[in-house]
């Protein structure tokens, strides 16, 4: 298995797993599955933000994908970033996301974030165990945020921190 950079030849494969995971799973709260334009465009626009997504492939086959960007728009934020991260149905619990997350975790200390923020389905055990493996610390739910199947959903906030700065970059740089 390598990790690398997605390209547009990923795309079909990011875009499957991400329909599979809209179709089945609780951890994308969307209910409507996407083509691979849209997936192109996302792609775009992480890309042209600066920001990462890594594919985890074997024999040119996307087995997982994962991401991140901007936790919320406004300045004071600029130091945190939220992540996603996908393991294509069947892969799940072979080391695909931990080999992911660690790529991740590395990229977003290498660009000088501060705080990687998880938000998980708070059902989704498995998920949060791998996250707290890493480092992640639970840090809020949220009850009954979210719906999908016909039910309520919890979310659960984890947190990394990613650096042992005491003290933020200026905007300025000064």
């Amino acid at each position: 298995m390598q990790i690398r950079d997605a390209e547009d030849r990923d795309l079909a494969g990011v875009t499957a797993i991400y329909n599979d995971a809209v179709a089945h799973t609780t951890a994308i709260w969307n209910e409507t599955t996407v083509d691979v334009e849209n997936r192109r465009a996302w792609l775009a626009e992480r890309q042209k933000a600066g920001y990462p997504v890594l594919v985890a492939v074997s024999d040119e086959e996307v087995l997982g994908y994962a991401s991140f960007g901007d936790w919320r728009a406004w300045d004071g934020y600029r130091h945190t970033v939220e992540h996603s991260i996908y393991v294509r149905a069947g892969q799940r619990g072979t080391g695909i996301g931990k080999a992911l997350m660690e790529a991740l975790i590395g990229r977003a200390r290498v660009a000088g974030k501060h705080v990687m923020v998880a938000g998980i389905e708070a059902g989704n055990l498995g998920s949060i165990r791998l996250h707290q493996k890493l480092g992640f610390e639970q840090t809020g739910l949220l009850k009954q945020v979210g719906t999908k199947f016909d039910r309520w959903l919890d979310l659960a906030f984890l947190q990394l921190t990613l650096d042992a700065r005491e003290a933020p970059d200026r905007q300025d740089g000064k």
